[in-house]
């Protein structure tokens, strides 16, 4: 450990200089030898050094999302060059290339704070040999020794003997009831935050080794910051703990407004989008708009999830533009009523008596064809002229009727042979 903090040497001093800064703040209101007064300078480190971290944060997220897309086109190279590992290698180089991705991408927020975690633990373990470091001097050092949280100083560790302990003026048990708590929300902070992450933010329809090792991470980190927590000094063990709980909110705050495609995450919150569409009309918000955008642009590659809220964006008469917005489509609307949809359109179309009109027209010809055919009426597709036929054959008699029914014989042939010459 010696070497490694003498490799992190240079940045002990920034480190150091920050927290007195934070400590002459809350010193003031707390005290200065206070243990709130440094417990909350080191809080106030964490989030600053988090704050400075959240661009690494960004790249970290598109880099795990690109490395999941890509799984699938590894595991075929794997199976392909499985007994070339040059060749192998070279064509995942290729892939990564081609792609833009870097796997070293979803470890820059661990690897940059790695730096600023062994500076601070530089810092307090020789404030627990009661040396100066940094910008801390003599006075500053006897100062941070008295500072204590719930009982156990902040240099002290939980594998402290009782002659270490005693002499930073507190006692054994205080420190391991203290060190066991923190070590132990620690790693639930931290399982949390990888379960969350696997349960919630994975891409489902994508079964990869990938998917395999963070749900194997889910469990060994915890067990990881468990059995090297006993050997951190309780201000590390503060440290650890801030930045976990700092990663677990802002872990739910990117799931709750940019969930990773496919997975459960995005399935409630465009479930959650659509009903805001529905109420406002329009799709507010940057954030949103590059959502909706990167859906339209995927075509008929949609997930169930994105096909779903672009359905129900027809079924409201809406469209999905390729820059994100929507607007209103009445042809859509009219498609929908059309299909049984219930809009108002669609209410005023069915009101139409059309089909109703026309069986009563169709009953009504074949009540006069009846009608003709029960006088002996040859021409049945002519009713009104069969029936002033037939009255005149009963005015005049049967010869009268029987003439008459010889000339529309005649005359029938007559329009057959007119209407076939003018075709």
């Amino acid at each position: 450990m010696d070497t490694i903090a003498s490799f992190f040497s240079f940045i002990t001093t920034p480190v150091s200089w920050i927290i007195v800064q934070f400590h002459s703040l809350y010193g003031a209101v707390f005290g200065e030898s206070s243990g709130w007064a440094w417990g909350l300078s080191i809080v106030s480190l964490v989030i600053l050094i988090r704050i400075c971290l959240i661009p690494l944060f960004v790249k970290q997220i598109k880099a795990t999302r690109a490395m999941q897309t890509l799984q699938p086109e590894m595991k075929k190279i794997q199976e392909r060059y499985k007994n070339d590992k040059q060749r192998q290698s070279e064509e995942m180089m290729k892939l990564y290339k081609e792609s833009g991705t870097n796997p070293l991408s979803s470890c820059l927020p661990i690897l940059a704070q790695s730096p600023f975690f062994f500076a601070l633990y530089h810092v307090l373990n020789t404030i627990a040999q009661g040396k100066t470091i940094g910008a801390m001097n003599s006075d500053l050092v006897a100062s941070a020794q008295k500072a204590h949280i719930f009982g156990a100083p902040l240099a002290s560790k939980f594998t402290d003997s009782a002659s270490v302990i005693e002499q930073l003026d507190a006692s054994v048990m205080d420190v391991r009831v203290v060190t066991v708590i923190m070590i132990v929300l620690m790693s639930l902070s931290q399982f949390f935050t990888q379960r969350q992450l696997m349960t919630k933010n994975v891409d489902t329809t994508v079964k990869t080794p990938f998917m395999q090792q963070q749900k194997m991470l889910m469990y060994v980190f915890p067990i990881i910051f468990a059995v090297f927590g006993i050997n951190f000094p309780v201000g590390v063990l503060v440290y650890w703990l801030t930045t976990n709980v700092w990663t677990m909110g802002q872990q739910m705050y990117v799931i709750h407004n940019n969930p990773t495609p496919g997975s459960k995450a995005q399935a409630a919150y465009l479930e959650r989008l659509s009903k805001k569409v529905e109420r406002k009309g329009s799709v507010s918000g940057r954030g949103r708009r590059a959502i909706v955008k990167a859906i339209v642009a995927k075509g008929r590659d949609r997930n169930p999830a994105e096909r779903k809220f672009i359905n129900g964006l027809n079924k409201m008469g809406l469209a999905a533009q390729p820059d994100g917005t929507v607007v209103k489509s009445e042809k859509l609307a009219a498609d929908q009523s059309q299909d049984g949809d219930t809009t108002h359109t669609g209410a005023a179309k069915r009101q139409q008596p059309k089909r109703q009109t026309k069986a009563q027209r169709q009953a009504a010809v074949k009540a006069e064809a009846e009608a003709a055919a029960e006088n002996g009426e040859p021409q049945a597709g002519k009713p009104a002229a069969d029936k002033s036929q037939g009255g005149a054959t009963r005015a005049g008699g049967p010869g009268n009727g029987a003439r008459s029914r010889a000339q529309s014989g005649r005359k029938g042939p007559q329009q057959r042979s007119k209407s076939s010459s003018k075709k």
